[in-house]
C-alpha cells in the first residue's frame, strides 16, 4: 500500500510517499521538501497569506518529484494523507484541498493527520525505531508538550505550555538579539560562542512539582538583559546571552522530560519537533538519560523539521491498526487548533 502524504501547515511544503504492508515498520520511498525561510526573512517571521500562495505553487511540483524518484506512477496511490491541522488555517487548507482533490481523481481514501503526531511517529523511520510504549517530549513550533504514548492514537497528555514554547522562546529571543529569522538555530549557533554562567535567567517553572512549561518570563529577561547592555552591546555579550538563553530552555526540558520518566515508570523518551534537533538538549538529555539506564530516541535530524514523510507515516501507522478515520466523500475542513489527545 502506498501512501502519499502532504504536509502543508506552516512555512513548509512537504510531500513523501511511504509503503505500508500490513505488519512491520512503513518505508519511506522517497520525499521532498521546499522551506520559505528565504521568503520569510525580510518580515521576520511568518506571513500567513504569503505562506498559503506559496504551498499553492509548490505541492503539485513537489508531489511529481517524489513519484518520479520513487518510480511510482500516480495510479499506484493507494491513499492520500494531509495535515488536517494544527496550523495556519489559510496554509492547511492548500494541502487539504489538494489531497482531497487527487484523492477523489484516483479514487482512494484521504485521511487527515494530527500534524503533532506526525513528529511524534516520525523516529520509526529512523535506524533506531522505538518501542511502545514511551514518552514523548514534543518541541515543534508552538507546541511544547509532554505525553505519555501506549501505541498509535493512545495518547496521555501529561504537561505543555502555558505560554510560550521552547521554540517561540528561542526565536523571540534571537529576535531580540537582531539575529533574524529563523531564530532557533542562529540562535544555538551564536551560542556555541559563549558562555552560559555571564547571565543569570530564570528557568520558569523549573521547581513547580508539575509537567507544565513556561517560557514568556524568560523571554521578557532576555529583554531586561539586553536593555541592561545598551544599544551599543557587543558581539562577545551576545553569545553569552544566547549560552545562557540555550542553556535556561535546555535545563526545563531536561529536567521535565525526567521527572515525566519518573512519573510514568517508562525507561523511553521520544524528541520530536524542531527544537529536538538543538545539539545542546540532545547532549544534556542523553547525559540525564543514561544515568538512570533510560533510552533516547529522535527523528533523523531532516525528519526534525516538518515534512510530508511524517504525515504519511502518521496514516500508514494507524491504517496497520485499524485507526485510520478515512474520508471517502472528500469533502474536507482543517482543525487550526486541534488537541492531539483527541486526535
Amino acid at each position: 500500500m502506498n501512501i502519499l502524504g502532504v504536509e502543508s501547515s506552516c512555512d513548509e511544503t512537504g510531500v513523501a510517499l511511504v509503503e505500508c504492508h500490513a505488519s512491520g515498520v512503513p518505508t519511506l520511498r522517497s520525499q521532498a521538501l521546499h522551506s520559505q525561510i528565504d521568503m520569510h526573512q525580510a518580515y521576520g517571521g511568518v506571513v500567513p497569506e504569503l505562506a498559503s500562495r506559496d504551498h499553492i505553487r509548490r505541492v503539485l511540483p513537489l508531489a511529481r518529484q517524489v513519484l518520479a524518484e520513487a518510480g511510482a506512477a500516480l495510479d499506484q496511490v493507494d491513499m492520500v494523507a494531509f495535515t488536517r491541522g494544527p496550523g495556519l488555517a489559510g496554509a492547511l487548507l492548500v494541502g487539504a484541498g489538494v489531497a482531497c482533490a487527487l484523492g477523489a481523481a484516483l479514487g482512494v481514501p484521504v485521511l487527515g493527520v494530527h500534524h503533532l503526531e506526525g513528529h511524534l511517529l516520525s523516529p520509526f523511520l529512523s535506524d533506531d525505531p522505538p518501542e511502545f510504549p514511551f514518552v514523548a517530549l514534543l518541541v515543534s513550533g508552538g507546541h511544547t508538550q509532554l505525553m505519555r504514548v501506549d501505541d498509535v492514537g493512545r495518547y496521555e497528555l501529561l504537561g505543555e505550555t502555558i505560554d510560550d514554547a521552547a521554540g517561540e522562546a528561542f526565536d523571540k529571543s534571537a529576535k531580540l538579539m537582531g539575529l533574524g529569522y529563523p531564530g532557533g538555530p542562529a540562535l544555538a549557533r551564536l551560542a556555541e560562542f559563549g558562555d552560559p554562567t555571564v547571565f543569570e535567567l530564570p528557568r520558569p517553572l523549573l521547581h513547580s512539582g508539575t509537567l507544565d512549561f513556561s517560557f514568556a518570563g524568560l523571554k521578557t529577561a532576555v529583554r531586561t538583559q539586553l536593555l541592561k547592555l545598551g544599544s551599543n552591546v557587543c558581539e562577545q555579550d551576545r553569545a553569552h546571552l544566547a549560552a545562557a538563553t540555550q542553556q535556561a530552555i535546555v535545563d526545563v526540558l531536561v529536567r521535565k522530560s525526567v521527572a515525566a520518566l519518573k512519573s510514568t515508570g517508562l525507561k523511553r523518551i521520544v524528541v520530536a519537533g524542531g527544537v529536538g534537533a538543538n545539539s545542546r538538549l540532545r547532549e544534556q538529555l542523553n547525559a540525564e538519560c543514561a544515568k538512570r539506564q533510560a533510552r533516547v530516541h529522535y527523528p533523523e535530524l531532516a525528519l526534525c523539521t516538518d515534512n510530508g514523510a511524517m504525515i504519511a507515516l502518521a496514516a500508514a501507522l494507524r491504517w496497520q491498526r485499524g485507526r485510520a478515520v478515512v474520508q471517502n466523500d472528500y469533502a474536507f475542513n482543517v482543525l487550526p487548533r486541534w488537541s492531539l489527545a483527541a486526535a
